[in-house]
């Protein structure tokens, strides 16, 4: 008997490989993007993620579902 979180074995291990190969090519990239961005670019951008996390630390949810209205 098989449980439904248990990993199940791949037939085609071709495929692995190629899934992961797309994903470190994808990574390197990124990482390569990132070295061509400024001091100030970066500054900026994690000016705005504080700003972004610190509006949503701050939110209440202020409706009911509708499910509860009845």
């Amino acid at each position: 008997m098989s449980l439904p979180y248990q990993h199940k074995e791949n037939k085609n291990p071709s495929e692995v490989n190629e899934s992961s190969a797309s994903y470190e090519n994808a990574e390197t990239a990124l990482l390569r993007e990132g070295l061509n961005r400024s001091y100030k670019e970066r500054l900026l951008f994690a000016t705005m993620l504080y700003k972004v996390q610190q509006s949503f630390k701050k939110a209440t949810i202020i409706s009911k579902p509708d499910n509860l209205t009845k």
